[in-house]
Protein backbone atom coordinates (compact mmCIF):
# COMPACT_ATOMS: atom_id res chain seq x y z
CA UNK A 1 0.00 0.00 0.00
CA UNK A 2 1.19 3.59 -1.12
CA UNK A 3 1.17 6.37 1.79
CA UNK A 4 -1.55 9.13 1.13
CA UNK A 5 0.29 11.92 -0.45
CA UNK A 6 3.02 10.13 -2.29
CA UNK A 7 3.73 11.18 -5.31
CA UNK A 8 5.61 8.13 -7.63
CA UNK A 9 8.07 10.48 -8.93
CA UNK A 10 11.40 9.95 -8.82
CA UNK A 11 14.61 11.38 -10.85
CA UNK A 12 17.91 10.19 -11.27
CA UNK A 13 21.10 10.56 -13.74
CA UNK A 14 22.19 7.48 -15.62
CA UNK A 15 23.68 6.05 -18.47
CA UNK A 16 21.76 3.62 -21.33
CA UNK A 17 22.97 0.45 -21.04
CA UNK A 18 20.93 -1.41 -23.31
CA UNK A 19 17.23 -1.06 -25.21
CA UNK A 20 14.79 -3.69 -26.51
CA UNK A 21 11.39 -3.45 -28.47
CA UNK A 22 8.00 -3.52 -26.73
CA UNK A 23 5.07 -3.78 -28.56
CA UNK A 24 4.93 -1.72 -31.93
CA UNK A 25 6.19 2.00 -30.84
CA UNK A 26 7.56 1.75 -27.15
CA UNK A 27 10.94 0.19 -25.99
CA UNK A 28 11.95 -1.32 -22.62
CA UNK A 29 15.51 1.15 -21.54
CA UNK A 30 18.02 -0.44 -18.87
CA UNK A 31 20.00 2.37 -17.47
CA UNK A 32 22.82 1.96 -14.37
CA UNK A 33 22.04 4.99 -12.15
CA UNK A 34 23.83 6.78 -10.30
CA UNK A 35 21.48 6.65 -7.30
CA UNK A 36 19.12 3.79 -7.82
CA UNK A 37 21.72 1.34 -9.53
CA UNK A 38 20.37 -0.70 -12.50
CA UNK A 39 17.10 -0.03 -13.31
CA UNK A 40 14.53 -1.36 -16.45
CA UNK A 41 11.46 1.06 -17.42
CA UNK A 42 9.26 1.94 -20.01
CA UNK A 43 9.29 4.19 -22.44
CA UNK A 44 6.59 4.91 -24.45
CA UNK A 45 6.25 5.91 -28.20
CA UNK A 46 9.87 6.55 -28.32
CA UNK A 47 10.42 4.27 -31.62
CA UNK A 48 7.82 6.65 -33.78
CA UNK A 49 9.57 9.70 -35.29
CA UNK A 50 7.98 11.93 -33.98
CA UNK A 51 8.95 10.63 -30.21
CA UNK A 52 10.28 13.58 -28.44
CA UNK A 53 12.95 11.94 -26.49
CA UNK A 54 13.60 8.57 -28.61
CA UNK A 55 16.75 9.73 -29.65
CA UNK A 56 18.13 10.46 -25.62
CA UNK A 57 17.56 7.16 -24.50
CA UNK A 58 20.57 5.15 -26.91
CA UNK A 59 22.93 2.99 -25.61
CA UNK A 60 25.61 5.07 -24.16
CA UNK A 61 23.76 8.34 -23.32
CA UNK A 62 24.42 9.84 -19.95
CA UNK A 63 20.62 10.98 -19.12
CA UNK A 64 18.89 13.08 -16.65
CA UNK A 65 15.23 11.24 -16.17
CA UNK A 66 11.63 11.35 -14.86
CA UNK A 67 10.23 8.27 -13.94
CA UNK A 68 7.37 7.48 -12.75
CA UNK A 69 6.83 4.19 -10.05
CA UNK A 70 4.39 1.54 -11.00
CA UNK A 71 3.99 -1.84 -10.33
CA UNK A 72 5.33 -3.56 -13.03
CA UNK A 73 8.01 -1.60 -15.27
CA UNK A 74 8.60 1.85 -14.32
CA UNK A 75 7.57 4.78 -16.97
CA UNK A 76 10.11 6.98 -18.43
CA UNK A 77 8.57 10.71 -18.64
CA UNK A 78 11.09 12.92 -19.06
CA UNK A 79 15.04 12.37 -20.73
CA UNK A 80 17.61 14.85 -21.05
CA UNK A 81 20.84 14.30 -22.44
CA UNK A 82 23.51 15.14 -20.39
CA UNK A 83 26.44 14.12 -22.81
CA UNK A 84 25.72 11.46 -25.84
CA UNK A 85 28.69 9.32 -25.69
CA UNK A 86 27.63 7.07 -28.52
CA UNK A 87 27.97 9.89 -31.32
CA UNK A 88 31.70 10.02 -30.73
CA UNK A 89 31.77 6.02 -30.35
CA UNK A 90 30.28 4.70 -33.74
CA UNK A 91 32.15 6.18 -36.43
CA UNK A 92 35.47 4.46 -34.18
CA UNK A 93 35.02 0.40 -34.07
CA UNK A 94 38.01 0.18 -32.24
CA UNK A 95 36.38 2.24 -29.31
CA UNK A 96 32.51 1.26 -30.37
CA UNK A 97 33.18 -2.38 -29.44
CA UNK A 98 35.60 -1.24 -26.18
CA UNK A 99 32.28 0.51 -25.04
CA UNK A 100 29.89 -2.19 -26.00
CA UNK A 101 31.64 -4.61 -23.77
CA UNK A 102 31.47 -2.16 -20.95
CA UNK A 103 27.91 -1.92 -21.20
CA UNK A 104 27.10 -5.26 -21.04
CA UNK A 105 29.66 -5.95 -18.02
CA UNK A 106 28.24 -3.35 -15.89
CA UNK A 107 25.10 -4.74 -16.70
CA UNK A 108 26.10 -8.55 -15.54
CA UNK A 109 27.70 -6.78 -12.60
CA UNK A 110 24.34 -4.81 -11.28
CA UNK A 111 22.38 -8.19 -10.77
CA UNK A 112 19.58 -6.46 -8.46
CA UNK A 113 16.97 -4.02 -9.89
CA UNK A 114 17.39 -0.76 -7.84
CA UNK A 115 20.25 -1.98 -5.73
CA UNK A 116 22.64 0.96 -5.42
CA UNK A 117 25.72 0.55 -7.37
CA UNK A 118 27.27 3.93 -7.45
CA UNK A 119 31.39 2.74 -7.75
CA UNK A 120 29.98 0.68 -10.78
CA UNK A 121 28.21 3.94 -12.08
CA UNK A 122 30.96 6.13 -11.80
CA UNK A 123 33.39 3.65 -12.74
CA UNK A 124 31.64 3.06 -16.46
CA UNK A 125 31.03 7.02 -16.44
CA UNK A 126 35.00 7.08 -16.15
CA UNK A 127 35.52 5.30 -18.84
CA UNK A 128 33.28 6.03 -21.19
CA UNK A 129 34.58 9.42 -21.18
CA UNK A 130 38.25 8.15 -21.52
CA UNK A 131 37.38 6.37 -24.60
CA UNK A 132 35.77 9.42 -26.02
CA UNK A 133 38.75 11.37 -25.23
CA UNK A 134 40.87 8.98 -27.14
CA UNK A 135 43.55 9.51 -24.34
CA UNK A 136 44.72 6.13 -24.17
CA UNK A 137 44.16 2.88 -26.44
CA UNK A 138 40.72 1.59 -25.99
CA UNK A 139 41.64 -1.98 -25.32
CA UNK A 140 43.95 -0.85 -22.60
CA UNK A 141 40.72 1.51 -21.38
CA UNK A 142 38.99 -2.13 -21.33
CA UNK A 143 40.97 -3.96 -19.80
CA UNK A 144 41.12 -1.33 -16.70
CA UNK A 145 37.64 -1.27 -16.34
CA UNK A 146 37.18 -4.52 -16.94
CA UNK A 147 39.71 -5.15 -13.64
CA UNK A 148 38.10 -2.28 -11.92
CA UNK A 149 34.69 -3.43 -12.09
CA UNK A 150 35.96 -6.69 -10.63
CA UNK A 151 37.50 -5.36 -7.43
CA UNK A 152 34.19 -3.38 -6.66
CA UNK A 153 32.09 -6.78 -7.07
CA UNK A 154 34.66 -8.28 -4.19
CA UNK A 155 36.63 -10.69 -7.16
CA UNK A 156 39.80 -8.16 -7.98
CA UNK A 157 42.26 -10.96 -8.86
CA UNK A 158 45.66 -11.22 -6.56
CA UNK A 159 48.48 -9.50 -8.73
CA UNK A 160 51.24 -8.65 -6.47
CA UNK A 161 51.28 -11.46 -3.94
CA UNK A 162 50.40 -14.73 -4.29
CA UNK A 163 46.26 -16.07 -4.32
CA UNK A 164 47.62 -18.76 -1.92
CA UNK A 165 50.32 -18.11 0.26
CA UNK A 166 50.44 -14.39 0.02
CA UNK A 167 54.43 -14.20 -1.00
CA UNK A 168 55.49 -11.56 -3.02
CA UNK A 169 57.61 -11.59 -5.86
CA UNK A 170 58.83 -14.53 -8.15
CA UNK A 171 55.11 -14.75 -9.18
CA UNK A 172 55.76 -17.05 -11.91
CA UNK A 173 51.82 -18.56 -12.72
CA UNK A 174 48.25 -16.87 -13.28
CA UNK A 175 45.27 -19.21 -12.00
CA UNK A 176 42.02 -18.05 -12.90
CA UNK A 177 40.28 -20.49 -10.58
CA UNK A 178 42.56 -20.34 -7.76
CA UNK A 179 42.24 -16.11 -7.75
CA UNK A 180 44.94 -15.12 -9.89
CA UNK A 181 49.28 -15.22 -9.80
CA UNK A 182 50.52 -17.55 -7.69
CA UNK A 183 54.38 -18.43 -6.92
CA UNK A 184 56.08 -21.29 -8.16
CA UNK A 185 55.35 -23.36 -4.90
CA UNK A 186 51.36 -23.02 -4.65
CA UNK A 187 50.90 -22.64 -8.46
CA UNK A 188 48.53 -25.37 -9.18
CA UNK A 189 49.15 -27.99 -12.38
CA UNK A 190 47.85 -26.04 -15.83
CA UNK A 191 47.82 -22.72 -14.91
CA UNK A 192 48.84 -20.06 -17.41
CA UNK A 193 52.16 -18.76 -16.85
CA UNK A 194 52.24 -15.10 -18.20
CA UNK A 195 55.13 -12.69 -18.70
CA UNK A 196 56.49 -10.75 -15.74
CA UNK A 197 55.64 -7.60 -17.31
CA UNK A 198 52.00 -8.61 -18.11
CA UNK A 199 51.26 -9.16 -14.61
CA UNK A 200 53.26 -5.64 -14.31
CA UNK A 201 50.68 -4.40 -16.85
CA UNK A 202 47.56 -5.77 -14.70
CA UNK A 203 48.72 -3.94 -11.64
CA UNK A 204 49.38 -0.31 -13.67
CA UNK A 205 45.42 -0.58 -15.11
CA UNK A 206 44.10 -1.38 -12.02
CA UNK A 207 45.42 1.05 -10.20
CA UNK A 208 45.40 3.41 -12.80
CA UNK A 209 49.25 3.62 -13.57
CA UNK A 210 48.43 5.25 -17.54
CA UNK A 211 52.11 6.23 -17.87
CA UNK A 212 53.28 2.53 -17.62
CA UNK A 213 50.04 1.08 -18.93
CA UNK A 214 50.85 3.53 -21.77
CA UNK A 215 54.45 2.19 -22.75
CA UNK A 216 53.64 -1.49 -22.34
CA UNK A 217 54.30 -3.87 -25.35
CA UNK A 218 51.97 -5.26 -27.40
CA UNK A 219 52.51 -8.99 -26.66
CA UNK A 220 52.02 -7.65 -23.08
CA UNK A 221 48.88 -6.40 -23.94
CA UNK A 222 47.45 -9.43 -25.82
CA UNK A 223 48.47 -11.55 -22.91
CA UNK A 224 46.41 -9.19 -20.32
CA UNK A 225 43.58 -8.94 -22.62
CA UNK A 226 43.49 -12.56 -22.42
CA UNK A 227 43.72 -13.20 -18.68
CA UNK A 228 41.33 -10.39 -18.20
CA UNK A 229 38.62 -11.87 -20.14
CA UNK A 230 39.16 -15.20 -19.32
CA UNK A 231 38.73 -14.29 -15.51
CA UNK A 232 35.75 -12.18 -15.92
CA UNK A 233 33.75 -14.74 -17.65
CA UNK A 234 34.81 -17.68 -15.20
CA UNK A 235 33.39 -15.02 -12.22
CA UNK A 236 30.34 -14.32 -14.05
CA UNK A 237 29.63 -17.97 -14.88
CA UNK A 238 28.24 -16.04 -18.55
CA UNK A 239 30.08 -14.95 -21.50
CA UNK A 240 30.16 -11.46 -22.37
CA UNK A 241 28.88 -11.66 -25.76
CA UNK A 242 30.37 -8.09 -26.82
CA UNK A 243 33.77 -9.33 -26.08
CA UNK A 244 33.87 -11.47 -29.14
CA UNK A 245 33.64 -8.40 -31.72
CA UNK A 246 36.62 -6.33 -29.74
CA UNK A 247 39.58 -5.59 -32.17
CA UNK A 248 42.13 -7.87 -31.46
CA UNK A 249 45.60 -6.62 -30.94
CA UNK A 250 48.78 -7.69 -33.55
CA UNK A 251 49.24 -10.89 -31.47
CA UNK A 252 45.80 -11.50 -30.77
CA UNK A 253 44.58 -11.62 -27.16
CA UNK A 254 43.08 -14.54 -25.94
CA UNK A 255 39.47 -14.62 -24.56
CA UNK A 256 38.25 -17.74 -22.67
CA UNK A 257 40.88 -19.61 -20.17
CA UNK A 258 40.98 -22.32 -22.69
CA UNK A 259 42.85 -20.41 -25.07
CA UNK A 260 45.68 -18.74 -22.35
CA UNK A 261 49.10 -20.61 -23.39
CA UNK A 262 49.80 -23.03 -20.57
CA UNK A 263 53.12 -24.68 -19.64
CA UNK A 264 53.68 -27.98 -18.61
CA UNK A 265 52.67 -28.96 -14.81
Amino acid sequence: MRDNGRVPLYRDEGIVLRTQKLGEADRIVTVLTRRNGRIRAAAKGVRRTTSRFGARLEPFTHVDLQFYERRSLDLITQAETLRPYGEPLVSDYPRYTAGTAMLETAEKLTTEEKEPALRQFLLLLGGLRTLVDRSHDPRLVLDAFLLRSLSVAGWAPALDECARCGARGRLRAFSIAAGGAMCAACRPPGSATPAPATLELMVALLRGDWEHADASEARHRAECSGLVAAYLQWHLEHGIRSLRHVERAPHGPVTTEKDITEEPA
